[in-house]
């Protein structure tokens, strides 16, 4: 049974939850950083305090940068931003990877709540609107490290660090919508500087809440928690899987367990882990040692004038006011710091459509390259001007588009200017039609029995000729030009 099939007869109700670090100096509720020295390696261990570490007789500080960013996603999300009262709590349970035996968060009272993201989903050529519950603060837990042989360890450095929680209501109707909400909620974090949002690095984690209920029915059905999921493809195909797991449990007549299950990416599958938890489970109260937070109305509005052109918006610009398809906006505004880069190629003179080309194809791809070592569109030795002038020699006809790709590898790394490079190489565009028209010539004469061909109606022979032109002025020929007096030497 497809999740197509079931559709006409099974409504899905899914429910996002996203926990993000925040990007913070130190954590939580002490002065311990969140990441090891540039250039140093992160020894287990190290990064840690008697307050991470949940010693007795310790006392937690709040980090009020995480609170802004908590507070600034919460308006980016059209949040209502609590001024009140914001209340810190314990939620209790017991794990080897919790220090203290209760992770400090909010639930009662949470920074931000009542909101609302609106986010594109291109399988299905359309948009959904996605409800937000809350956006609240909490710390996160140690990383549990299983070393074989019936026993694992526990590296502290990451208890503490500041934690953010966005839950959605269940207003998502498929996989197809969960992968796109968690793809734009990456965008936004990013956008604004709240998270890195990397789910390869474990910055921001993603888990799905699934049930089915039969069409016209009002009542939700069994929902079942997944897990274990380090990618936007994952979350997609376990919940298409327990979609079609509930859909056959149901027409069997089976009842559906409230439960944790894992997703086994190797086996396409999801496991059991344990019963799901309630809130009453966790025995949620007051943390003693933090009063109430109280927000003050200036501070919000401070806040809410910092928030930067946010990804909906900026997608709007390019497709309106630019002219860029709605994919190439896409991919612009998937990742900010290439977007802000785009802008700046753009402003520095270039046609939108011919820097949008370029990239989000040939620089992206060498950017993509150096993407091991962490490296970014705002980092890269190539300044925007340097790509616009790029832009300008191949729209002006002086560099081929082959030629342009090698001086682009080059300018990439060195931040030299790309005339300058063109100039030194000798790769400038031969556009000269007289000296074109010549070495068609020789090529004609050259491969006759080609042209013999061609002429009985081999076409794909026209490809070859150009190519022999092409590497006889070592690419640098006008590939327009050449083609069009080729044609006509052919055709005379």
């Amino acid at each position: 049974m497809t999740v197509t099939g079931i559709a006409a007869r099974y409504e899905t109700i899914i429910g996002i939850e996203v926990h993000a670090q925040l990007r913070t100096d130190s954590k939580m509720f002490c002065s311990c950083p969140t990441a090891p020295p540039d250039g140093g390696t992160d020894e287990p261990n190290t990064r840690t305090c008697p307050i991470c570490l949940g010693m007795p007789g310790t006392l937690p500080v709040i980090n009020r940068r995480a609170v802004e960013l908590v507070m600034l996603t919460g308006l980016a999300l059209n949040c209502h931003v609590e001024t009140e009262a914001v209340r810190f709590e314990r939620k209790n349970y017991f794990y080897p990877d919790l220090p203290k035996g209760y992770q400090i968060s909010q639930y009662a009272l949470p920074l931000a709540s009542n909101g609302r993201l609106l986010v594109p989903v291109p399988s299905e050529d359309g948009e959904v609107t996605i409800g937000i519950t809350r956006a609240h603060l909490e710390e996160d837990t140690a990383r549990m490290q299983h070393a074989g042989r019936g026993y694992s360890v526990v590296d502290f450095n990451r208890a503490g660090v500041p934690l953010m929680e966005i839950v959605t209501e269940p207003d998502i109707r498929s996989p197809a919508q969960a992968r796109a909400y968690g793809e734009a909620l990456r965008e936004l974090l990013r956008a604004i500087g709240a998270s890195n949002a990397d789910m390869e690095a474990g910055s921001m984690r993603i888990e799905g809440n699934v049930s089915l209920r039969p069409m016209g029915a009002t009542s939700f059905g069994t929902k079942v928690e997944v897990k274990n999921l380090n990618s936007f493809r994952s979350l997609e195909r376990a919940l298409e899987y327990e979609v079609e797991r509930h859909a056959d449990a149901l027409d069997r007549g089976d009842a559906l367990a409230q439960e944790t299950r894992g997703w086994d990416e190797d086996n396409g599958r999801t496991i059991i882990q344990r019963s799901k938890e309630e809130a009453n489970d966790y025995r949620y109260f007051p943390e003693p040692d933090l009063p109430p937070l109280r927000p003050s109305d200036a501070w919000v509005a401070e806040l809410r004038a910092q928030l930067p052109e946010l990804p909906a918006q900026r997608r709007a610009r390019y497709t309106d006011a630019l002219g860029l398809s709605a994919y190439d906006a896409g991919v612009l505004t998937s990742d900010a710091a290439l977007a802000t880069y785009f802008d700046a190629v753009v402003e520095a003179g270039s046609p939108a459509k011919s820097a949008a080309n370029w990239i989000t194809g040939e620089f992206s791809r060498i950017l993509n390259q150096h993407a091991i070592d962490g490296l970014r569109a705002d980092r890269v030795a190539l300044r925007p001007e340097g790509l616009a002038e790029l832009i300008g020699e191949v729209e002006a006809g002086r560099l081929s588009s082959t030629n342009a790709k090698a001086v682009l590898a080059t300018t990439f790394e060195s931040g030299e200017s790309p005339r300058a490079i063109i100039e030194r190489g000798g790769l400038g565009q031969v556009s000269d039609a007289g000296a074109i028209g010549g070495e068609i010539d020789a090529v004609l004469a050259e491969f006759p029995s080609q042209v013999a061909d061609f002429r009985t109606g081999k076409e794909q022979l026209f490809g070859f000729l150009v190519g022999q032109v092409m590497k006889r002025t070592a690419g640098r020929a006008d590939a327009r030009l050449v083609n069009d007096v080729l044609r006509r030497r052919l055709d005379a």
